[in-house]
Parts: structure tokens; sequence; C-alpha cells
């Protein structure tokens, strides 16, 4: 039995399945090693939910390394930009669903607030996570009467 496997191993069909399965080694380990050395937050940080600046479409996008800003958005233009997930209400309840946002401060350097079109409230860049216990973020009225008093997420 061993015999006839080294002839075979030999012949030149052999030796084609030999380097296939040695291929097909290599190729597994680089992908187990690479799962291994990715960690979950680069995982995140490269996976993330982008806006049309644009249309105010969100989509997602894995950036690349190196990738420039802003990235090719869905309508074909270069007008994609990370986006601010919104988790509130109008009522100033949080949600379970973001509702996202193009934030022009952040990504264009304007002096102008941004309001979620959803909500009416106001989103910055890293916008913190609503939550029960926190204060919702003022509506564009609430911002515009007292605009220094006025930030995101504060109790």
């Amino acid at each position: 039995m061993l015999e006839s496997i080294r002839k075979f191993l030999q012949s030149g069909a052999g030796k084609g399945l030999a380097a296939l399965l040695v291929l097909v080694g290599v190729v597994m380990a680089y992908f187990t090693m690479r799962g291994a050395l990715v960690s979950e937050a680069e995982q995140t940080s490269a996976n993330r939910m982008f806006i049309d600046a644009e249309t105010k479409k969100p989509f997602p996008h894995e950036m690349k390394m190196g990738e420039p800003l802003p990235v090719e958005a869905p309508s074909g233009k270069k007008s994609g930009y990370p986006a601010e997930a919104c988790y509130w209400t109008k009522d100033g309840q949080p949600k379970t669903e973001p509702t996202w946002v193009f934030v022009a401060g952040v990504w264009k350097g304007t002096k102008e607030p941004t309001f979620c079109p959803d909500c009416g409230r106001l989103v910055v860049g890293h916008n913190p996570p609503a939550s029960s216990g926190r204060s919702p973020p003022p509506t564009k009225e609430e911002y515009e009467k007292n605009p220094r008093r006025s930030s995101p997420g504060r109790s």
C-alpha cells in the first residue's frame, strides 16, 4: 500500500496533486494567521457606515490602508464620509436603530452645527450613545437659545 502511494507521488499526476495540497495548506495557514492577528477593534474601525454628503444616503464601506477621504459613494461620486449614529427620538428617548448623519463641521470644517434629520437633535463628531440615564442632546430650537451650554449627551 505504501509503495503504491510512493509510486503515485513520483508520477506527474502525483506531483501535481502534492503541489496542490501544499498550496491549499499554505492558503489555509495564511487565513488562519490573518484571522488571529486582526483584532476586533481593527475590524470595527475598517468596516464603518459612511454617508454620501450629497444624497445623505448611508452605505457600509470597508476602509483600505491609505485610502483617502472622501471615498467613492454608491452615487459614483467621491462624496462618502464616515457617518455619525444618532440613537435619539424626537421626544428625547433612546432608540435601537440609528439614523446615520453627515456631520459637515467635522469633515468640511464648517462652523454650522448639525442636527439629525430624524429627531432634530444636535449631532457631533464621536456622537455619544443614547441611554435612558442620559439627557438627550438639544434640539435646534434649544441650541439656538443657548449655544454655549448645549452639549450632547450631558446630564
